[in-house]
């Protein structure tokens, strides 16, 4: 199976407002950052996703001590990264509560962060976010 990471956010739904959960090893993958030489493979040269999104999640909520259902894969997206060691699928997933579980967060060492406050990420994660962002709100 690939490598794969995950890329956690939540939506208001009464704002639409976008948050990503940032951990503090100052990346957005869940639970390890991308290699420094990291790049975003373009669509067309993606080869199919080798891991199905359900047991990766299930994961994530056992890892981050949520229940079954606090996140939700987004199907629609697809991004692979292409490493040294071979391709990394990054997944997407949703917190599916009405607010940020800002608790979770901070138990987990992260913050949730805006769009405009992931400027100094890593070139290749502002492209994931940069997807993210048109999936989620639209072009």
């Amino acid at each position: 199976m690939q490598p794969t990471r995950v890329i956690l956010y939540h939506n208001q739904s009464t704002s639409a407002r976008l948050r990503f959960l940032r951990f503090s090893y100052n990346s957005v993958c869940a639970f390890e950052s991308l290699p420094k030489l990291a790049e975003l493979m373009d669509d067309g040269d993606t080869p199919m996703l080798a891991v199905h999104p359900a047991a990766i999640i299930i994961e994530v909520e056992e890892r981050l001590g949520l229940a079954t259902g606090d996140l939700q894969a987004e199907g629609e997206y697809r991004a692979i990264v292409d490493v040294a060691g071979g391709p990394v699928n990054i997944l997407l997933a949703r917190f599916t509560s009405i607010d940020p579980p800002f608790e979770l967060a901070k138990n987990s060492q992260a913050t949730f962060i805006d769009l405009t406050e992931a400027r100094d990420l890593p070139q290749v994660e502002l492209q994931l976010l940069r997807k993210v962002y048109e999936l989620v709100i639209g072009d």
